[in-house]
């Protein structure tokens, strides 16, 4: 496996959520669909730490940016 491809699990054990595959559903369907004109970072379901986390990883192109876009995406969804 490559050690550069991350899960949504551990995104959100990034983030200092559930990590569950039932708690990252549960999630998902809690904060869909984000308004296209919100950044994911700048939601307001995320606390000050997580929108740094999100930003960061996203800006630094980091090998979590792909697991950040693809969050973007299921939330928009």
């Amino acid at each position: 496996m490559d050690p550069s491809f991350h899960r949504f699990g551990e995104l959100f054990a990034q983030l200092g959520l559930p990590a569950d595959p039932a708690s990252v559903t549960a999630f998902l369907c809690a904060h869909r669909p984000l308004p296209g004109h919100i950044a994911l970072a700048d939601a307001p379901f995320w606390n000050p730490a997580q929108s740094a986390l999100l930003r960061e990883e996203w800006a630094e192109d980091a090998d979590w940016a792909e697991v950040v876009d693809r969050l973007n995406a299921a939330l928009r969804a």
